[in-house]
């Protein structure tokens, strides 16, 4: 018995959710460098911006969702499934982000980066394989390699990190998070039951502000800062542009693609993150930002194209079938 098609299931095809996840990889590159204008000039702490960034986001979707025209939709999808996607990613997505601003607080930027973004590719080839029975092949596993590879010069090729045991920990519990969602989103769009992305996208920015509104509390809700004008519209940025928008593509696309293949795409917020440090906060390019970019993106391209191949193939046998 041949398992359903992967675009029939969701209704989107591959390449545009292909691109999909592209634009969400490059559209969280820049969540970093609006980060670092906010906390240079205001005392707005991580966790706080973590809330308004979910609370932002929830409040656009919601906008968008009353004002896009009413669609006709078939069977509804079972309650339980549905609680099972809404409460799996919004509590994955609240783990990920809170633990990896903390991991960056205990053990630095580039340790904290290198642990979450790398171990999250590693995590999510294991967990497709044991849950959904996904493989990469050899193709795929020397594209992983590369990227990860890639991953490890670009964040550790200029200055040393202090390691320590809390602050890995940490990373690995938000690669953890990361990696949950993702699985979840692919498990539930491979068996049809992905749901509407925006409406997903909101109830897990729900779940994700009330989770994190108790720390933001403690950690101060508002900023205080001698240029609020500011502040606001970089708050609004990165309500708008690397979380609601970034979201919603993200789990439209995660649905369609492999997640293995998702998670490697995914490194190109790193890559997005150092073009942005050099053009926009003046910091200098070294050989390691350039090499480990290239390999972020040939590895991209390499698994983009064998996903798309896929795709072909299995449209072509489904037409051998069909005739």
């Amino acid at each position: 018995m041949s398992k359903p098609s992967i675009t029939a299931a969701s209704g989107l095809p591959v390449g545009r959710s292909l691109f999909y996840l592209v634009v969400a990889g490059v559209a969280w590159g820049t969540a970093g460098a609006a980060a670092s204008l906010v906390f240079g000039v205001s005392d707005l702490g991580p966790l706080a911006l973590s809330f308004w960034r979910c609370l932002g986001g929830l409040v656009l979707l919601a906008a968008a969702l009353a004002l896009r025209p009413r669609r006709h939709v078939g069977e509804a999808e079972p309650r339980r499934r549905r609680l099972l996607r809404i409460l799996g990613t919004g509590i994955g997505l609240t783990v990920f982000q809170s633990a990896y601003f903390a991991a960056v607080e205990q053990t630095g930027l580039a340790v904290g980066t290198v642990v979450t973004l790398g171990a999250g590719p590693v995590l999510i080839a294991l967990g497709a394989k044991l849950t959904m029975g996904e493989r990469l092949g050899r193709g795929g596993i020397a594209a992983v390699g590369g990227a990860l590879t890639g991953l490890v010069v670009l964040v550790l090729g200029g200055d040393g990190g202090t390691v320590r045991p809390v602050g890995v920990a940490l990373a690995g519990l938000s690669a953890a998070g990361y990696a949950a969602i993702t699985l979840l989103t692919r498990r539930l769009g491979r068996d049809g039951g992905g749901g509407d992305a925006l409406a997903t996208t909101a109830w897990t920015f729900t779940v994700g502000a009330v989770g994190l509104l108790p720390f933001a509390l403690v950690e101060g809700l508002l900023p205080h800062t001698a240029e609020p004008a500011r502040v606001f519209w970089l708050l609004v940025y990165v309500a708008a542009v690397p979380t609601a928008l970034a979201y919603a593509l993200y789990f439209a696309g995660a649905a369609v693609v492999r997640a293995a293949t998702v998670s490697v795409i995914m490194l190109l917020e790193p890559v997005s993150a150092a073009v942005l440090a050099v053009t926009a906060l003046d910091e200098r390019l070294t050989s390691a930002t350039v090499a480990g970019t290239a390999l972020l993106l040939a590895a991209v391209v390499g698994l983009a194209w064998q996903e798309a191949r896929l795709a072909a193939l299995a449209r072509g046998g489904a037409a051998a079938v069909t005739a």
